[in-house]
């Protein structure tokens, strides 16, 4: 009979020649196990999905009480389900007044193709302008306003009348113009490494699109649901997007995503045609209850007020003659060394030898990923730093 790890080689898609084929078993709270019993430490989230942690008991009660009841049902918008309704109140009351609608679908990268037609469809512009070093997903319209020509070459042609703008470069902002639909922008970048705004940079962008009358898309899929400190990254730079995208940490470890905006906005797609936007599985019954199961655990168990801290905590800890900077926005952090050629080695270390599984970014290679559940506890981080600290000691001794 074959393993496990003999089917995923044999019969599972692969995105590299280099999968990490880490067989897990389990998973709690911040660590996973594998078959053999070895226990990992978590410090990526699952790229950012895992905010409550693995297997939160609340977030399992909520599925289980769905599943006693119902799962998928009909295609989105045609029935009443309570979870995806109390699930959209319960965003909204999160949100500033204005963005008080909420469309459900399965992921990120389909939240940011909903929100490129949306704007489309509302504005009558073609233009959508992304920055440089973007991600926004891996379909055909999300792939078009990534910021990474590297990842777009071998799929071209993409969509038309796309352009890209520097992140945190003001003068830039004149190429939005009365042509553009919208800017879709990652309130904190996550693949370029973890940039934050700087200099206002939100606030002129914000000031930009409304004169010009483009609407302005914010990518919280990575920074949204409490990873920077604040439920939403946006409310720490004092604007509002007309448009608000979020997945990963959304659903607790269950697939789904969604794109806010305005009622005004979002009723485009109820006309000329008639289900402007469509999608199946979106607001999946289960993933909803499970949604709603981990924001208000976020909220009820205040796990906002502890990021600065355990944020700090790294901080205090990571400090090396190796380690060049810590840059980030609450927990959701990059440690930058000098090249891939000094990192590579620390992450693959520090996995086998030290059970710590950490990450680089897509275009920020140098750079080493932080994002570990905010149920993370001070326990835990000490472990996990003084483990990565021993793993670049080993790795300079080869």
């Amino acid at each position: 009979m074959l393993t496990p790890r003999q089917l995923f080689l044999r019969h599972q898609a692969q995105t590299s020649d280099f999968p990490l084929l880490l067989e897990i078993e389990r998973a709690e709270g911040v660590w996973m196990y594998s078959p053999d019993g070895g226990r990992i430490l978590d410090l990526i989230s699952g790229i950012g999905v895992s905010n409550v942690g693995h297997r939160h008991p609340r977030v399992l009660q909520a599925i289980q009480q769905q599943l006693d009841k119902y799962l998928h049902l009909m295609v989105y918008g045609e029935l009443v389900q309570a979870p995806p309704a109390e699930l959209a109140h319960a965003l909204h009351q999160t949100l500033p007044p204005a963005l008080d609608n909420v469309y459900f679908v399965n992921s990120g990268t389909e939240a940011v193709e909903g929100a490129l037609k949306l704007a489309k469809r509302h504005t009558g512009r073609t233009e959508l302008i992304s920055c440089h070093n973007a991600y926004h997903g891996s379909t055909q319209g999300a792939l078009s306003v990534n910021g990474s020509e590297g990842f777009k070459r071998s799929y071209r042609p993409l969509l038309p009348d796309v352009r890209h703008i520097r992140y945190n470069h003001l003068p830039d902002l004149e190429l939005i113009t009365t042509r553009t639909a919208a800017v879709i922008v990652e309130t904190v970048q996550g693949e370029a490494g973890v940039r934050v705004p700087l200099h206002d940079y939100l606030g002129h962008l914000r000031r930009r699109c409304t004169q010009v009358g483009a609407l302005l898309i914010l990518d919280e899929i990575q920074c949204g649901f409490g990873r920077t400190g604040t439920f939403w990254a946006f409310e720490q730079f004092g604007i509002e997007p007309d448009i608000l995208l979020t997945a990963k940490g959304m659903g607790g470890g269950m697939p789904i995503g969604a794109f806010i905006s305005r009622q005004e906005i979002m009723q485009g797609f109820k006309t000329n045609p008639i289900l402007g936007h469509c999608t199946t599985f979106g607001g999946h019954p289960v993933s909803c209850a499970a949604s709603l199961a981990t924001l208000r655990t976020i909220l009820d168990d205040n796990l906002l007020a502890g990021v600065p801290g355990k944020a700090a905590r790294f901080r205090q800890q990571l400090v090396h003659p190796a380690i060049r900077a810590v840059r980030g926005q609450g927990l959701m952090m990059a440690v930058e060394f000098e090249s891939f050629a000094v990192l590579k080695p620390i992450i693959d270390h520090a996995l086998a030898h030290e059970g710590i599984l950490t990450d680089w970014f897509l275009f920020c290679d140098n750079s080493l990923r932080l994002a570990p559940p905010l149920t993370i506890a001070d326990d835990e981080i000490d472990y996990a730093c003084a483990a990565l600290l021993r793993a670049i000691d080993a790795v300079a001794r080869q």
